[in-house]
């Protein structure tokens, strides 16, 4: 019998291989990069704790981002829904997290989408009807697939505005973990 979750839960994926990141000149994988004194996924993951929401860490080298997604979903799937969000977005704020369960919860929508500034982001909230769908997935890609056949089928997809910029502030290179020290900087100035 599967466990029952009292809230949407995050899906925490650190499976990829960051490629890009080292080709960007970076030396260890980008999850394990130093931000401001911790590991790039020790940020993310203590907005996670933060946020109160129950969470699942997927790090077992999945070969794609659809494998993470898949496996995470079959991990948790007593779940009302979920969270996808990748462990490269370290500047994410748990309150971001929170709202976006809460719209999925109370908007009856298959998928909720945050937007900064016009920009899609993470985490992409679905709904419990999105189960098979997910773990369905395979590859390199995530779950954009899912979204679409959604809005494709005339399902509401919503769009949630935000003002959190970790939203869209991943790390996929070194320029990247460059910008996402100067926002934290910028964010946090009496611990510079």
């Amino acid at each position: 019998m599967p466990f029952h979750f009292p809230a949407p839960v995050v899906l925490v994926l650190a499976s990829g291989r960051g490629v890009r990141f080292a080709a960007s000149g970076g030396t260890v994988h980008k999850l394990r990069a130093p931000l401001a004194g911790r590991a790039v996924l020790e940020h993310t993951l203590a907005a996670v704790r933060a946020s109160g929401l129950p969470w699942h860490l997927e790090d077992l080298g999945r070969p794609g981002m659809g494998d993470s997604i898949a496996a995470a979903v079959h991990a948790t799937a007593g779940a009302p829904g979920w969270l996808v969000l990748p462990g490269d977005l370290p500047l994410v704020r748990p309150e971001t997290l929170r709202a976006l369960a809460d719209a999925l919860t109370a908007s009856g929508c298959a998928v909720v989408v945050p937007e900064h500034q016009g920009e899609r982001g993470h985490p992409v909230g679905f709904g419990a009807e999105c189960l098979q769908a997910l773990q369905a997935l395979t590859g390199e890609h995530g779950a954009a697939s899912v979204v679409r056949q959604y809005a494709q089928q005339g399902r509401r997809v919503l769009r949630v505005r935000v003002e959190d910029e970790g939203t869209v502030t991943d790390v996929d290179t070194v320029q990247d973990l460059e910008r996402a020290e100067r926002i934290l900087a910028a964010r946090y100035p009496e611990s510079g």
